[in-house]
């Protein structure tokens, strides 16, 4: 197996050109994962961590907002720089790892892993991201749903590498929440993220389905019921029924985790308690943290 160590994006890419089978690695939170038990073994790893311009992030529109993060930001930095403009992929990263691996994971490998259970994934779905993808060929931009093609499997060519995630910044009230064994370091039996913006509603799932999906009526639904302009607490049969059509939203198996029932069950109440959340901060302007 070779080690190829680039120092810069545009070698990267023509390295990647060369040898499009070669597996990108810059934290190596899951790649050295699948090495160590063999469940890969690739011709070649290409190394990012030293490639500068993907460990950076920016306000790339002035009128919105939008944050361009690069790909090889690690978790440690989003929490600590992105808390307040974009709180829900702060409130995931928490979640990832330990310090350690915090320190080293980044978004960028949470999406070339495109495992359904990705932390991430379902904030990237509610708050619309789109995905910046690059080769010797020039750059495109891909919507976070069109990026989830299969379990594990994601839409980039071959030769391509991301480069660069671009989320909405200040984009109102965002929630995330999961369910595992503990806090962090365990991988989810199911996750849920919530986003209203606007008039609009984001809503996605993690780890119960093939892919990380929204839950399309779900936040149909709930943009035609919230009272956008009142002060008030939300009904209980409204939560209810958002909480039913997530669930319904889901196509999750048995495993060692978990039953498919209760993730179902699960992302129900998890559905429930972020509209809460999310609503009261809304109403109020003050955020509460699952």
């Amino acid at each position: 197996m070779e080690f190829l160590r680039p120092a810069t994006l545009a070698e990267a890419l023509a390295l990647k050109a060369e040898r499009p089978g070669a597996v990108p690695i810059a934290g190596g939170t899951d790649v050295m994962v699948e090495l160590n038990f063999d469940h890969r073994r690739p011709e070649a790893l290409l190394d990012l961590a030293t490639v500068g311009e993907l460990t950076e992030w920016s306000t790339v529109d002035h009128s919105d907002g939008t944050v361009r993060l690069g790909a090889g930001v690690p978790y440690s930095r989003v929490i600590a720089e992105l808390g307040e403009s974009i709180p829900a992929l702060a409130m995931a990263s928490r979640t990832v790892g330990s310090p350690q691996i915090r320190n080293r994971g980044t978004v960028g490998g949470n999406l070339g892993a495109a495992s359904p259970a990705g932390d991430t994934h379902p904030v990237l779905l509610a708050l619309d991201a789109r995905i910046e993808v690059a080769s010797v060929r020039g750059t495109r931009i891909l919507r976070a749903e069109e990026f989830y093609v299969g379990v594990k499997r994601h839409a980039l060519d071959p030769d391509e590498l991301i480069t660069a995630v671009h989320l909405p910044a200040h984009a109102g009230p965002q929630q995330f929440a999961k369910v595992g064994t503990r806090n962090a370091m365990v991988i989810a039996v199911c996750s849920f993220a919530l986003a209203l913006r606007d008039g609009t509603v984001g809503a996605a799932i993690g780890s119960a389905a093939p892919t990380p999906r929204r839950a399309k009526a779900a936040e149909e639904f709930l943009a035609a019921e919230l009272p956008w302009g009142s002060a008030d607490a939300l009904p209980d049969s409204l939560k209810r029924r958002f909480g039913d059509l997530v669930a319904e939203a889901t196509s999750p198996i048995d495993d060692v985790r978990g039953s498919a029932a209760y993730r179902k069950h699960a992302l129900s109440v998890l559905a429930r308690r972020t509209l809460t959340w999310a609503w009261d901060d809304h109403r109020t302007g003050e955020r509460a943290c699952a």
